[in-house]
């Protein structure tokens, strides 16, 4: 008799179980939205709210405890920090579950896991792109075009200026580092392999 032994098993041991959970709420708490399949989304919601009540509660024994389920001090801080302050005043209700289609291969209901509450940095279907100092760098480079560089008639009783050669133009790293592309990436073989 299972007495007490509640919820999905999701077809794994103990053990993975609880690392598929753990990493799911490590995405929830750092992009506040994910999809997976709903039987996956019921079980991770259940976690996710006991840990923003632990959030709620900011103590050095509910910090240990939200560590000992998420692993990482990174997060937990996350947790405390960000997440769970925005939850003062509810009492409950911290996450939805949104059925969204289903998936081709095995035909699995997937579902939208989100917080109630959302950050206003975090925007949902785009991409937040960390560009480092060299990258800013490089854009700054102005690509400079031929018709820029045509020389133009000198006034009268100046000398001619010296023609501009395709060495002067100043490009980008990223353009001058272009890799070509092979025409034909897979070619089969000759007889039949």
């Amino acid at each position: 008799m299972r007495h007490g032994n509640s919820g999905n098993r999701l077809s794994r041991n103990r053990s993975l179980r609880k690392a598929t959970l753990r990493d799911m709420a490590k995405a929830i708490f750092l992009q506040e939205r994910i999809c997976t399949t709903r039987a996956k989304a019921k079980e991770a919601r259940k976690l996710i709210e006991q840990l923003i009540t632990l959030g709620k509660k900011d103590t050095l024994a509910a910090r240990r405890r939200a560590f000992a389920v998420l692993c990482d001090h990174a997060e937990v801080s996350r947790l405390f920090a960000d997440v769970a302050p925005r939850f003062k005043a509810r009492k409950g209700g911290y996450t939805r579950i949104i059925p969204y289609v289903q998936r081709a291969g095995d035909n699995a209901e997937l579902a939208f896991l989100e917080l109630t509450e959302k950050s206003r940095e975090i925007i949902t279907n785009q991409k937040r792109v960390k560009v480092s100092k060299e990258a800013k760098e490089a854009a700054d480079v102005k690509v400079v075009s031929e018709a820029e560089t045509k020389p133009v008639a000198p006034a009268a009783g100046e000398k001619p200026a010296a023609a501009h050669s395709k060495a002067d133009v100043k490009t980008t790293p990223k353009a001058a580092a272009k890799p070509k592309v092979a025409k034909k990436l897979f070619q089969r073989k000759a007889g039949g392999e």
